[in-house]
């Protein structure tokens, strides 16, 4: 707390956060981990029942410990938030603290958090990119008799009241969730459809895909970059589902919601929807650093990094943000490398402090 000097403070405990833990001891850097929540790997544990990874098992794993399922599983959440929270057994970490406010000073960085104030020479943000969940602004416009809820608060389907859906967002999440709701009830689908990763791509191609995407499509490639464009828009592609099995399944496709008539009802194409009594939107998540003093954010609200370096705030750092580096940067197996590299830079500064100070033997 205030008055203790940390070396480096991770804010963060999902995979991002563990990894770029795991990567600062590796280089013999001291840090502690600062989480929200009650354990690490809680976000996964609030995710809806049947949620797998499309990545196979062993394309899963954070530095140093391989991912406890057979090659070519695909894990489940609870899976997931077990493996982390045994991952973080030995870490130097504080759950149930919220940072509320970090600023940099002259001797390094003050946060504000529910449990008082803690300073560090270095940060590593590491809360992900699905914290602040996103639904458009027509949501207000919708009738109050219609049940609305975000994807993050999705579990199953007995949980949402009777009758048929309207999932808005037709990205991976979007397409998996309707296709479980459509099976005990009317479901339509609204939104603007991403490529799809041919299946057959996954299924036959194994460790070259996984090549592929973690190697190629980076942002030190002409290909990774014009990905990384339009990720970072519109999201990631379709892996491991299409619009084709969402139709298979009954699911009716519709375009983007964009109206809504005089009742409160959602329109498409002039004409009103009739039967959604939920809209689930499936929408995604915000960008949302404010709590950041000085943080340089670009046009959509994303720190400006130069692969998790903020140069323009010496010290501050980040791990887990969406494309990163590559297209893998937010996921378990992809993560390691932008941590690796941000704990370099900070090793590499801690170092350079030493140094100066005579401390080196």
């Amino acid at each position: 707390m205030a008055g203790n000097m940390n070396h480096t403070i991770v804010i963060g405990a999902g995979q991002a956060g563990l990894a770029a833990a795991a990567q600062l001891r590796n280089r013999g850097v001291e840090c502690e981990i600062l989480e929200a929540a009650d354990s690490p790997g809680n976000s996964w544990r609030s995710r809806w029942d049947s949620l797998r990874l499309f990545t196979p098992a062993q394309h899963c794993s954070l530095p140093g410990a391989t991912f406890p399922a057979a090659p070519g599983a695909k894990p489940g959440k609870d899976q997931v938030a077990d493996y982390l929270a045994a991952y973080a057994a030995d870490m130097p970490m504080t759950t149930g603290v919220a940072v509320e406010g970090v600023r940099r000073g002259s001797g390094g960085f003050t946060l504000d958090t529910s449990a008082g104030t803690f300073e560090a020479r270095s940060v590593v943000v590491a809360t992900g990119a699905t914290s602040v969940p996103f639904v458009p602004g027509i949501a207000e416009r919708l009738d109050p008799a219609i049940h609305q809820l975000h994807s993050s608060n999705y579990r199953n389907a007995a949980a949402l009241p009777p009758g048929g859906v309207l999932v808005v967002g037709a990205g991976t999440s979007g397409i998996e969730i309707a296709v479980e709701l459509s099976r005990t009830r009317q479901v339509w689908l609204a939104g603007r459809v991403p490529f799809h990763v041919p299946d057959a791509l996954l299924d036959h191609a194994g460790g070259l895909y996984w090549q592929f995407i973690h190697r190629v499509l980076t942002r030190s490639t002409p290909m990774g970059r014009k990905v990384a464009g339009g990720f970072t828009a519109h999201g990631g592609p379709l892996i491991s589902v299409s619009m084709e099995d969402a139709r298979k399944a009954g699911v009716r496709a519709l375009p983007r919601l964009e109206e809504v008539d005089g009742s409160g009802r959602p329109m498409f194409d002039g004409q009103a929807l009739q039967g959604a009594d939920t809209v689930l939107w499936a929408t995604g998540f915000k960008a949302q650093y404010g709590w950041i003093e000085g943080l340089p954010l670009d046009s959509r609200g994303w720190p400006v990094t130069t692969r998790g370096v903020v140069e323009s705030v010496p010290g501050l750092y980040f791990v887990g943000m969406p494309f990163q580096y590559g297209l893998t940067s937010s996921l378990l197996g992809g993560v390691g490398r932008d941590a690796a590299h941000v704990a370099g830079h900070i090793a590499a500064a801690e170092m350079a402090r030493d140094s100066a100070l005579g401390l080196n033997h």
